[in-house]
């Protein structure tokens, strides 16, 4: 099944893990944005690294994944919607991109930032450790550990018709065989980055723990979507203020807005604006915060 989760749970080991696949999902983020090879390969590992993360959060807000570096690549950013399944993606970056360059060489020094954010008012949790390893899944398995104390691996591939991942995390004490774990971790690692582009969820869960007891759940749909709309984009431009939105209108004739994640355009002529500003403030889009 293409573009799909799939979580599984070992029963003879202490171990849980999630498997992903993004094909058309993957295609639509590219096919807004022409990434240079490499750039795209490392924002498709943390695309799906995202959707792993999300696959076992009992809440149905946002995981906002960040990758803020002072290298080639300036900032990679991944949101997933948990509820719905949904993610959108984009990346910022300046001058050449070297063919293959792994993380450390794109980012540079920076920081990875995670942030849960429930939504309906509640404070978002945000998590922040510094670039560590130097591919993504090294990067995770780093942050997963210093961040939340939780013992994670993951393989990640992704090129131009795909992006796809295992992760397993660590359970706690009283679920299975404590010797299972390394065994586990063994199995796992011995997959390879073609593998998970080519072969589907079963036959990877297959190939690495047949020998093992594994509860595979029904497979979960997941798909591209993006949050940006009119109304949010309206927020954002009340941030900058009456005057300023005024002045831009009578330089430009209009304010012209792209979502950085979809492309698509807003604009707002002057009767836009003087309708926004009468109108009590609403939410903004976020972006203007966040990224």
């Amino acid at each position: 099944m293409k573009d799909s989760l799939q979580r599984f749970l070992f029963d003879s080991a202490p171990a849980r893990g999630a498997h992903v696949r993004l094909d058309d999902s993957w295609r639509e983020i590219l096919a807004r944005h022409p990434y240079p090879a490499a750039l795209r390969d490392r924002l498709g590992e943390l695309a799906a690294a995202g959707m792993l993360l999300a696959a076992n959060l009992k809440f149905d807000g946002q995981l906002i994944l960040q990758v803020q570096g002072s290298g080639p690549v300036t900032l990679l950013v991944v949101e997933i919607d948990a509820a719905n399944r949904t993610l959108r993606a984009t990346a910022r970056w300046q001058g050449d991109i070297p063919p293959e360059a792994d993380l450390a060489t794109l980012a540079g020094q920076g920081q990875c930032v995670l942030t849960l954010d429930p939504g309906n008012g509640q404070e978002p949790y945000q998590g922040i450790v510094g670039l560590e390893g130097g591919s993504v899944a090294s990067l995770l398995t780093h942050y997963m550990q210093a961040s939340v104390q939780l013992d994670t691996r993951l393989v990640l591939a992704a090129g131009a018709d795909c992006a796809a991942g295992i992760l397993i995390q660590r359970l706690p004490e009283g679920h299975g065989d404590e010797d299972g774990w390394p065994r586990v971790v063994q199995l796992t690692e011995t997959l390879k980055a073609e593998e998970l582009r080519q072969l589907a969820a079963t036959d990877i869960l297959h190939r690495l723990y047949h020998q093992e007891d594994v509860r595979v759940f029904e497979p979960e749909a997941v798909s591209f979507a993006c949050s940006c709309s009119r109304e949010r984009v309206g927020g954002m431009l009340k941030l900058l203020g009456r005057e300023e939105v005024d002045s831009i209108i009578t330089e430009q004739g209009s304010v012209e807005i792209a979502c950085e994640f979809c492309r698509q355009s807003y604009v707002f002529d002057e009767e836009d604006a003087a309708g926004m500003f009468s109108e009590p403030a609403g939410e903004d889009d976020g972006q203007a915060t966040r990224h």
